[in-house]
């Protein structure tokens, strides 16, 4: 089978996405490789789903996670952000958004964000983190 000109145009995309990746992109990306070994879940790094090149996907949850830069936040990111979601969601596709901030911030609240999500179950104690494989 031989791809078409837009897949490999898309291939091409993803490609020199995953080589300029953010210091976000690449913090959570060294997070999500674990996420295979430690609880089977696999997770790919700027994934096309036709139109579009997402930052991490897991396939199997049909789980995106997008890491937003301030390009995001301009009226007209919004808007494209929106249609984005909207045709990832009539995919089957549930959507995390992170802005770059709350990855400094609070990573290890974003990580347990995608834990909960993907179904491992985190239970916070004072004084240590538990978390239960699906």
């Amino acid at each position: 089978m031989c791809p078409t000109e837009n897949d490999a145009k898309i291939i091409k995309t993803a490609r020199r996405l995953r080589r300029s990746m953010t210091d976000g992109e690449r913090k959570l990306w060294s997070e999500l490789k674990e996420f295979r070994r430690l609880y089977g879940v696999h997770f790919r790094k700027q994934a096309p789903i036709k139109p579009y090149v997402v930052d991490f996907a897991s396939h199997d949850n049909r789980l995106v996670i997008e890491v937003d830069g301030q390009h995001h936040f301009t009226p007209d990111g919004r808007n494209r952000d929106v249609v984005r979601d909207r045709y990832l969601a009539s995919r089957g596709y549930r959507i995390l958004r992170f802005n770059t901030g709350e990855l400094s911030d609070s990573f290890d609240g974003c990580v347990e964000e995608i834990l909960r999500e993907i179904g491992v179950r985190v239970s916070t104690h004072p004084t240590h983190t538990l978390i239960e494989k699906p």
